[in-house]
């Protein structure tokens, strides 16, 4: 259903013109041909529609993108604000875990990525300054 929605925002004067074609056609021609004509027309404006994922699919990256974008964003204000309040905890296999109240955040030294966890999600993120101070802050409350 999505599909036609997007479809009918997305070619809305493509349905106009086929309409109105389809009037003409109906007002012009008196013949059986006119009856193959109108068919012709709904169903080269059905098939278009139920094959269209124009927008579709570029609707779905944006908007991945955007919620992606947002958590890592929100991230980053958390672990600003939690920083003097985190748990820095080094494991046997070199690896290291640092937590607060609302986040988590698994790395290994020397890697420039690592994983968060935040409101119940995973989420992979590169070290950046303001991750990398949240880790050494973690360190010095030990």
């Amino acid at each position: 259903m999505d599909q036609w929605s997007t479809f009918i925002q997305d070619k809305w004067i493509l349905i106009i013109v086929a309409i109105v074609v389809l009037f003409l056609v109906m007002k012009l021609v008196k013949t059986f041909i006119k009856w193959v004509f109108v068919l012709a027309i709904i169903a080269a404006v059905i098939y278009y529609g139920s094959t269209y994922a124009g927008g579709l699919s570029g609707l779905k990256t944006t908007v991945g993108n955007a919620v992606a974008d947002e958590a890592k964003q929100q991230i980053t204000s958390a672990i600003v604000g939690e920083g003097k309040d985190a748990d820095y905890v080094k494991h046997t296999d070199g690896s290291y875990t640092v937590h607060t109240k609302n986040i988590k955040l698994d790395g290994k030294p020397g890697s420039d990525d690592a994983e968060v966890s935040f409101m119940g999600q995973s989420y992979k993120v590169s070290i950046n300054k303001t991750i990398q101070k949240f880790i050494d802050q973690a360190k010095q409350n030990q």
